[in-house]
């Protein structure tokens, strides 16, 4: 079993259900960090999860520059795996990270 994650109608992932599952998980609770995630579920498929393109954009840059902004071990050790995942989606599916490409942000 497998589930499926397509950015604007674009397959950029196949992962197991398991960490399918988990990514989606940890997406939801990244929303009051981050606003919406863009992550949807097919109706009748629960192992199909189109992805808007602009909102997943917006959600993913906003972890990246939180993570680039920390240097709080704990807070990036969090963020590392999901962020990372979840740029390579967005650049799977041709989407912008301008925190990923600019300079890193120094936190106070």
């Amino acid at each position: 079993m497998s589930q499926y994650f397509s950015i604007d109608g674009q397959d950029v992932w196949n992962p197991a259900n398991g960490p399918g599952t988990l990514f989606t998980r940890l997406a939801e609770a990244f929303v009051p960090v981050a606003g919406p995630s863009g992550i949807g579920v097919t109706p009748g498929d629960p192992d199909d999860h189109p992805i808007d393109g602009a909102a997943f954009a917006k959600f993913t840059d906003a972890l990246i520059a939180g993570y680039r902004a920390t240097s709080h071990p704990i807070q990036r050790a969090l963020l590392e795996g999901f962020v990372a995942t979840a740029a390579v989606l967005a650049r799977r599916g041709g989407l912008a990270l301008p925190a990923l490409d600019g300079p890193a942000a120094v936190s106070s």
